[in-house]
């Protein structure tokens, strides 16, 4: 069965948001179901991008639940003020029924959660997910179990995913992410993967920004500077690739004025820290 959507998942997955916004708007959608599918990573990729006014300007507040939950993903981006009436909101919907089972509502919450470094509660959104085998979901709890530093459950959700489908683009990132956390010789084996994406689709700031942590790991960090200045060439306020470079420039021992403007540049370049 051909999959309409696979160039605007993978685009996505990879950090290609704009190649990920020209598939969406291309593609033809035979189903409800694979519309809604493709405007959610549509919606996504523009936030990614910073350009959360359009979700919210196309996005009404009496859509579907998946559409409100993108545009309420949106308006945390976009106005810190509303931030922690946000979080109320989505806190409340934990103990609540209606959003029971709806995987992009719960992914989206659980989003939220974890731009709040809010592993556990972001975990609780996830673990309401009815389909536990689709791989957003454990790509997901993949991260959060990475943020409490439970290897060993993210290595039993990584075994799930592979299960899955263990050629599929979100799996080998997710692999890296884990090989990344557990180090050592494993921490090569990541950087081949993200290698391996690169030479197959194209380098990102993403795929750039991932290798570049494990040059770092390694203490490579002129060769992790290079990829972070061809990161921060791509997308010049990427938020990873300019806290890549202020810790690099501690390493090689740049001028202090270096690490004061690239510190600066992290203020304004960081209201997005975690979108796939």
């Amino acid at each position: 069965m051909v999959d309409s959507l696979f160039d605007v998942r993978n685009n996505y997955y990879l950090g290609a948001y704009q190649q990920c916004i020209n598939e969406a708007q291309i593609v033809k959608c035979k189903t409800d179901g694979e519309r809604l599918k493709k405007d959610y990573f549509l919606y996504r990729a523009y936030i990614a991008l910073k350009k959360s006014s359009i979700p919210l300007s196309e996005i009404n507040s009496n859509s579907g639940p998946e559409l409100v939950a993108l545009r309420r993903l949106a308006e945390y981006f976009n106005n810190v003020e509303k931030r922690s009436e946000i979080i109320r909101q989505v806190t409340s919907e934990l103990e609540q029924l209606d959003s029971e089972g709806n995987e992009y509502v719960n992914l989206l919450n659980a989003t939220i959660f974890l731009q709040e470094d809010d592993a556990e509660n972001a975990l609780r959104f996830l673990s309401r997910i009815s389909d536990q085998t689709s791989l957003e979901c454990l790509s997901m709890k993949i991260h959060c179990l990475l943020k409490l530093w439970r290897i060993d459950l993210a290595l039993a959700e990584l075994k799930k995913m592979q299960e899955v489908d263990e050629d599929a683009t979100i799996v080998q990132l997710a692999t890296a992410w884990v090989y990344m956390a557990m180090g050592k010789d494993k921490i090569k084996d990541a950087f081949y993967i993200f290698q391996e994406m690169v030479d197959k689709y194209g380098a990102t700031p993403t795929l750039l920004v991932s290798q570049s942590s494990c040059l770092i790991q390694q203490q490579k960090y002129e060769d992790a500077e290079k990829l972070l200045m061809d990161a921060q060439q791509r997308d010049p306020n990427n938020p990873e690739a300019l806290i890549g470079l202020f810790v690099i420039a501690h390493f090689l021992g740049k001028p202090i004025e270096v690490s004061n403007r690239l510190y600066e540049s992290t203020k304004t370049g960081s209201s997005n820290t975690y979108l796939d």
